[in-house]
């Protein structure tokens, strides 16, 4: 069952709104201004934020640049009233994954949080793993404090890890990741990674990346 949660200030839009996702099999809470919202999110798992642009006490853009700068990657819709190109444009770089302007069919409303439920927001700012923390607005990677140097390549492929933590990502998706459909010779992935496990793994007591044989690359945290 998805897990939603609706930071909409329409009463009534946001009842007819809850009523309908349960129809649907989707559980939903709701918070009626930005900060309220905030307080939730810090004490339970979303699939998909559900986020109208104009709130009392804070509004859409700010709730979103507060998660996104914080490392909080759960996708987020943003539902407003406002139909222009600036609006649509100031979500997206706060942080925003999608955009749906009122009145909307609910059934879209579904097909587009299904969508998003199933994958980790791209827009996130800020990475963690462990003691690892790769901030993507200042572009600086530290581990326990400590400032890494990265080369341009080795930064990709560590981003690529980092946003599929926990998760696996095979050889030839991270050779996609940093090359397209460009791919040099089989062994350049191999220099690059070990190039990355000297900048992060090396100088620490417990490491991070870990190669899992016919299956791929991880970057997690063995505890």
């Amino acid at each position: 069952m998805l897990n939603v949660l609706l930071i909409e200030d329409d009463l009534d839009l946001a009842a007819t709104m809850i009523d309908y996702l349960e129809l649907e099999g989707i559980r939903c809470d709701h918070a009626s201004n930005g900060v309220a919202g905030l307080n939730l999110i810090e004490r339970a798992h979303y699939d998909v934020i559900l986020l109208d642009l104009n709130l009392p006490r804070l509004d859409g853009i700010g709730v979103c640049q507060r998660l996104r700068e914080v490392g909080n990657d759960r996708p987020i819709l943003m539902i407003t009233a406002r139909d222009g190109l600036e609006a649509m444009l100031d979500g997206f770089r706060a942080g925003t994954d999608d955009y749906l302007v009122k009145p909307f069919d609910l059934q879209e409303l579904v097909v587009r949080m299904k969508a998003l439920a199933r994958r980790r927001s791209g827009q996130v700012l800020l990475l963690r793993c462990a003691d690892l923390e790769m901030n993507l607005s200042e572009r600086s990677v530290r581990r326990a404090g400590r400032s890494l140097r990265l080369s341009p390549i080795g930064w990709r492929l560590l981003e690529a890890l980092m946003r599929a933590s926990p998760g696996i990502i095979s050889r030839p998706a991270l050779e996609s990741a940093l090359w397209g459909d460009n791919i040099p010779d089989s062994n350049s992935l191999k220099v690059h990674l070990h190039h990355v496990r000297q900048a992060v793994d090396a100088p620490f007591e417990v490491a991070l990346i870990h190669t899992l044989p016919g299956h791929g690359i991880a970057l997690r945290d063995p505890e």
